[in-house]
């Protein structure tokens, strides 16, 4: 069942893409360092550098975030954080609070943010909802296939360009390498699908390599 699960999560995203598109390729490097307080208390810090061949839609970004989450129940999870984004046209502060839950491979995320750019005078509130499957390929568990979607709605609009609704689609597929307890790596490749009006879609291919410590 495992392998029919993840493939599914992995092709919904290919059954709504649109005849014609506009396309661009970028590079993704994450890192992402988690400190365990306690038994149900944990922080992440994560970093991420995005370089982007398409200048108009803001060139390339940083971004810094940090996470807190707290364990309610096995399998449960509630948090919340705050990030910078900075681009080479804006910048971003962003506040979130989320939901997780884990059961066998699969780990379901509900995130609500709250978008603060330079550009607009009120917030943008962003709905986000992802799922991820993670199948081990060895006894060790040292090997794993990683497949996730996301979708993102905007409940709002911050800026007159802004589409509230089903705004962005993502959909991952890679593998991970566990390099010590405390440590793995991980490379994928993300199709991200953009919802435009009255225009053709835009997609985004982003190879994503990131590194991952856990305290």
């Amino acid at each position: 069942m495992r392998f029919p699960i993840l493939l599914a999560a992995m092709a919904l995203p290919l059954t709504v893409a649109p005849a014609r598109a506009a396309e661009d390729t970028q590079l993704w490097i994450s890192e992402a360092l988690t400190f365990k307080a306690d038994n149900n208390d944990s922080v992440t810090l994560d970093f991420s550098q995005r370089a982007r061949s398409d200048a108009t839609s803001g060139g390339e970004q940083s971004l810094s975030r940090i996470t807190w989450d707290h364990r309610i129940a096995d399998g449960v999870q509630i948090g919340g954080g705050f990030a910078y984004l900075k681009s080479e046209v804006d910048q971003e502060l962003r506040f979130h609070q989320q939901l997780t839950v884990s059961q066998g491979i699969l780990q379901s995320r509900t995130r609500l943010e709250q978008r603060f750019f330079d550009n607009a005078d009120e917030a943008s509130w962003r709905l986000r909802e992802r799922i991820q499957a993670t199948v081990p390929l060895d006894a060790d568990k040292k090997w794993a296939l990683v497949g996730a979607s996301e979708f993102f709605f905007h409940l709002n609009r911050a800026k007159p360009s802004d589409k509230t609704g089903l705004a962005v689609m993502r959909l991952q597929g890679g593998i991970r390498r566990s390099l010590s307890k405390s440590v793995d790596i991980q490379l994928l490749y993300m199709r991200q699908q953009t919802f435009r009006d009255n225009k053709a879609d835009m997609f985004n291919h982003v190879p994503w390599l990131s590194l991952n410590w856990r305290i």
